[in-house]
């Protein structure tokens, strides 16, 4: 962005992983002479570990999508200027929700779960999205995915071990309320009104969030009138964050943000 541009970046986390899987974006970002803030979600501020085995967890499994894009839109209020907005998952959503409120300089929806309205009926979206939906289930007690389940919905595609390692170092517990609010009104985003400029984001490879469901969320702003750009990488699957590719991604978004 130009020298009188934001230099703040908020890194929003997606729901089951640990909010350290910016760690190294964060790094990277300041790098390049950004401030950077990665908070967690509410009744998260602790190792994944920890969580893990607090599970069930009655907090998390508590949390609620209005109450978490408050929690975010208080942290963005805090800040001395309107800052850049990065999100993934749910995280992506969010930035799409705080843009409409005003409350951001640019967004960047990373494989996005997509905002009330946009749907698929593709296999792998409902397979990956069974589970933390929960439905038959308490949704008194949060959901942990087993590692075949993290294998399928995020790791698809990488080595075994890398898919092992990333398990236990950033799966978390999940809310499967939280789940199921993207599809009610909680989750619902006015395309038609005018925002800051908005990046989305999407993966080939991507089970939880097919990249036909970020460019279906791409084609719902084109009455906006505001910057708004799609783009799919290759090889990306939905633990995008953590992929040996993580750098390229965020070259294109510093590239983006140069631009505007």
């Amino acid at each position: 962005m130009k020298n009188d541009s934001p230099k703040t970046v908020v890194f929003i986390t997606g729901a089951f992983v640990h909010h350290s899987c910016w760690d190294e974006w964060k790094k990277y970002f300041e790098s390049k002479g950004y401030n950077t803030v990665a908070q967690p979600w509410p009744h998260k501020n602790a190792p994944a570990e920890t969580l893990r085995n607090s599970h069930p967890n009655a907090e998390i499994a508590a949390n609620r999508l209005p109450a978490l894009t408050d929690h975010y839109a208080a942290i963005v209020k805090a800040l001395p200027e309107k800052p850049i907005l990065i999100g993934h998952s749910i995280g992506g959503l969010i930035v799409q929700l705080l843009l409409q409120r005003g409350l951001g300089a640019a967004g960047v929806a990373i494989h996005s779960v997509p905002p009330q309205g946009i749907f698929t009926f593709k296999f792998s979206f409902l397979k990956a999205g069974w589970g933390p939906l929960g439905f038959f289930t308490s949704v008194k007690k949060s959901f942990l995915m087993s590692y075949k389940q993290w294998q399928y919905a995020f790791t698809n595609g990488m080595d075994c071990d890398e898919q092992k390692d990333a398990y236990y170092k950033f799966l978390i517990p999940e809310s499967k309320l939280i789940v199921r609010d993207t599809i009610t009104s909680a989750a619902k985003v006015n395309f038609e009104n005018p925002h800051a400029p908005l990046l989305l984001t999407s993966g080939s490879d991507d089970h939880t969030i097919p990249a036909s469901l970020n460019y279906a969320n791409y084609k719902k702003y084109k009455r906006s009138n505001s910057i708004t750009e799609y783009k799919e990488f290759d090889g990306r699957n939905h633990f995008v964050l953590g992929q040996a590719t993580w750098k390229e991604d965020a070259d294109y978004i510093l590239n983006w943000l140069n631009q505007l």
